[in-house]
């Protein structure tokens, strides 16, 4: 292998600098995903077009992130950590620049998707330089940290998008980025560390091309099926395209010698968990930021505003969880926390289908706040449990390979909830708009149903799982054991890491 080594783990107070520095870039990018939704109607005035056009402008995004992220890993291992993250923070705030200034639809949509490639080198390759710069007993506060903007950008962004482009202009909306970039981009070179792992590893052109086909086809397939005038034979078309093209990409990645998404970490039982039934249970939550608001201005008859404010209490939730998280992990451990928690948090998705429009206020914020909370905890301990095995020299690979998992559920979540909807609407046998409050709550029922599914994976992990990054012991563990060999059963998830 050449290049420099991996380094050793940053000073405690430089390691908490990039936490908080990779944190706030993840909050940029993700704020951005769903900012402009409440912003459309104003946009489509200033391009001339119809709103619905617009939702291109969202869709490339999202797109162009999860096609984009798989050259990060590579990337970073070739040119260095810090070089790729604050190059990529700079075409992210470049980028947004542009799409404030743009005057047309077509050059919107292209700056939209220069910002989408900004983005999705900033997500894993942020992870990765506070993977690298915290030490494993340090993990689980820091992994809270970074996660908390993958649940409360959805949440804050359309309120945010709406206060601003009424009090405002939608373009401030991308403005705001410029500041937040040059502060990131001078901290970033300042405090993160440019090592490489293999500065002469090739780049995987066919994997790259397999992936982003298969990525892209899948998303829009999905899209497809969840309009209320879904092409039927289009969206078909385009799902099998779109499986045959993965199943084709697992094979080459499988068997490429330096395959674009390094899919080893699989081989971490600990990982492969957390992405395999982490990520149904991460479409599930997905859903909330999408249905929620529809539900309580089309099914309850609420103004945007009053949507938003209720809405606040998930994000609400999310944050004051992060104040017991590490408490909670080290006195239960991962196993019990997902699977109680998991059981708990998809409960509360199925609260929401009792919701309607005489329900009090009260009770709206209490059932959102509970769900923000169990979903708070949910997502940081997949996330951690996520890394807690994977050995250093996999890290790049690993994050890579989650943060491009993580992208395909986002999208696939609100594809999720629309496919819900328009199913609740069909078994109530009327038309394709969903427009009351019983088809809501049909598809909170179907949402719920997927974050129950989504822990099942969570039964085959070691009870000691990930226990020394979360601290918990275990009564087995902290008895005495009879057997005096090393092997001994106690040790089996340390074992299972250790020799992935």
């Amino acid at each position: 292998m050449s290049g420099s080594a991996p380094p050793a783990t940053a000073p405690a107070n430089e390691a908490s600098l990039i936490v908080i520095l990779v944190a706030a870039a993840f909050f940029m990018e993700n704020l951005d995903g769903t900012i402009i939704a409440t912003a459309l109607p104003q946009m489509a005035r200033s391009f001339g077009v119809h709103p619905v056009d617009l939702s291109i402008g969202i869709t490339s995004y999202l797109l162009t992130l999860a096609v984009f992220i798989p050259v990060s890993g590579w990337a970073a291992d070739r040119f260095g950590v810090r070089t790729v993250f604050t190059t990529a923070i700079a075409v992210f705030t470049a980028a947004s620049m542009v799409c404030g200034m743009t005057q047309g639809l077509a050059e919107f949509t292209a700056a939209r998707v220069v910002q989408g490639i900004g983005g999705a080198m900033m997500v894993p390759v942020g992870r990765l330089a506070v993977l690298r710069a915290t030490r494993k007993e340090d993990l689980m506060r820091a992994i809270a940290i970074i996660t908390w903007p993958g649940l409360v950008a959805p949440v804050i962004g359309p309120p945010l998008g709406g206060f601003i482009t009424t009090y405002s202009s939608w373009r401030w909306i991308f403005y705001l980025n410029l500041p937040l970039g040059l502060i990131g981009i001078a901290l970033a070179w300042r405090f993160i560390d440019n090592a490489r792992e293999d500065a002469k590893r090739p780049f995987d052109t066919l994997g790259f091309v397999l992936c982003g086909f298969a990525c892209t086809t899948l998303l829009y397939a999905t899209e497809l099926i969840g309009r209320s005038d879904a092409p039927w034979r289009e969206a078909l078309a385009f799902l099998a395209v779109g499986g045959v093209s993965g199943a084709v990409a697992l094979v080459h990645l499988r068997r490429a010698r330096n395959p674009v998404v390094d899919l080893s970490a699989f081989r971490v039982h600990t990982f492969a968990v957390s992405m395999t039934g982490g990520s149904i249970f991460r479409i599930s939550i997905s859903v909330v930021p999408f249905l929620l608001p529809l539900m309580f201005q089309v099914g309850f008859g609420m103004n945007a505003f009053h949507s938003g404010l209720l809405t606040l209490a998930v994000f609400a939730g999310n944050l004051s969880m992060k104040l017991v998280t590490t408490p909670v992990m080290k006195r239960f451990g991962f196993r019990s926390v997902l699977l109680a928690n998991g059981a708990f948090a998809a409960a509360t998705l199925a609260a929401m289908s009792l919701l309607t429009p005489s329900t009090p206020d009260f009770w709206i914020v209490a059932v959102l706040f509970v769900s923000g909370l169990s979903r708070s905890l949910q997502f940081t301990a997949i996330n951690t449990l996520s890394f807690a095995d994977v050995p250093k020299p996999q890290m790049s690979g690993a994050s890579t390979l989650a943060s491009t998992l993580n992208q395909m559920t986002m999208g696939m979540g609100v594809a999720f909830g629309a496919i819900a909807l328009r199913a609740a609407t069909w078994l109530h046998g009327h038309s394709a708009q969903p427009s009351t409050p019983a088809d809501f709550a049909l598809a909170f029922l179907f949402v719920a149903a997927l974050g129950f599914v989504g822990i099942f994976d969570v039964f085959g992990l070691d009870r000691d799982a990930g226990a020394h990054v979360s601290g918990h012991v275990s009564t087995r563990r902290a008895a005495p054991s009879v057997l005096t060999a090393p092997s001994g059963g106690s040790e089996r998830s340390e074992r299972r890491g250790d020799s992935s």
